[in-house]
């Protein structure tokens, strides 16, 4: 069984769904028939933020479902060494660890190949939840890639209803990968089924276009009359190399990015998604306060640029003094 640092319930935040292995070519720019070989790096969404918010200082746990191989293996020591609780890792006998080819081309797109048939992080089980890990966190965070296939669908769904019901805030990352699902419309189903539920939710501006059916992301009416929820207590839109906007029911803006450098952009988005959450796990009012939401996503916005510099997403992964130096350096 895996092991549990000590970590501060109180301020815990409890990532849910794939950790996998990402093969990324050892040269840029180049489609992936033409890469001359691979490196392998650790990967998946919600696995990235929780070591994000773990290497920022914060308290993380990480559940979901490897497979019982080396690159399993791998992985779940790759959160211990991180600090993440991964208590909540289970291991498939059956199935695989999934793996991804990644690359970025040379015209900026990123072209994904996918080893998922099924992989084991499709297979978790209700059964295999850990509970009480859910039930200690202050802020419960997951995807949509989680949805695709069953079991994995009905345990992602039970994980939110423990979680709603133990008061935690739910955070949502849609992390759009059309590959993966069976179509573009089961995709959109899927992902907004499950919309009105989070109380806080970050999408790109791609994912925009994609959930409205073509309406121009920037337009701030298309944003709060198509996917700004009742129940929702903040709606962010990361905007890269732009910063990102946010709205809530009092209060919208804009915060600036830095400038970087961009060496590999793999991961800035789930580093952006630690920075806001390493910030609300200690500070629920952040809701309330545009200024104090606008210093935690100003400290988001630096992740995600220092994430860029460096090759693969939690090498590159930043650290609090990292962050605080960039912010001291920069004025707003």
């Amino acid at each position: 069984m895996a092991e549990r640092p000590t970590s501060d319930g109180s301020s815990l935040v409890v990532c849910f769904g794939e950790m996998l292995i990402d093969f990324v070519p050892t040269v840029g720019g180049v489609s992936l028939a033409e890469a001359p070989a691979f490196k392998k790096a650790p990967g998946g969404a919600p696995a990235n933020v929780a070591v994000c918010i773990a290497r920022l200082g914060g308290s993380s746990a990480f559940i979901g479902k490897v497979g019982e191989d080396e690159f399993g293996k791998m992985l779940a020591n790759i959160l211990k060494q991180n600090k993440v609780d991964n208590s909540g890792v289970r291991f498939d006998h059956n199935a695989r660890t999934a793996l991804a080819f990644v690359t970025n081309k040379a015209d900026g797109e990123r072209e994904f190949l996918f080893f998922r048939h099924p992989s084991a992080d499709m297979l978790l089980r209700e059964s295999e939840l850990n509970v009480d890990l859910i039930e200690k966190a202050r802020i419960f965070h997951y995807g949509s890639i989680s949805l695709i296939e069953e079991p994995c669908r009905s345990t992602h769904l039970a994980a939110m209803a423990i979680a709603k019901e133990s008061g935690c805030i739910l955070s949502y990352d849609p992390n759009l990968r059309l590959p993966l699902w069976p179509s573009e419309d089961n995709a959109r189903k899927e992902i907004m089924s499950i919309w009105d539920k989070a109380d806080l939710i970050k999408i790109s501006e791609e994912e925009i276009s994609f959930l409205t059916g073509g309406d121009d992301p920037n337009d701030d009416d298309v944003v709060m009359k198509k996917l700004f929820h009742p129940n929702l207590k903040l709606l962010v839109v990361s905007e890269g190399a732009q910063g990102c906007r946010y709205y809530t029911k009092q209060f919208k803006g804009k915060v600036p990015a830095v400038e970087v450098k961009p060496v590999d952009t793999t991961g800035a988005g789930d580093a952006f998604t630690g920075g806001l959450l390493y910030n609300l796990a200690s500070d629920a009012k952040l809701f309330e306060d545009e200024k104090r939401l606008r210093e935690a996503l100003r400290f988001a916005n630096v992740c995600g640029a220092l994430t860029v510099t460096e090759r693969g997403a939690i090498p590159a992964l930043p650290t609090k003094d990292a962050v605080l130096k960039v912010l001291s350096e920069a004025t707003e």
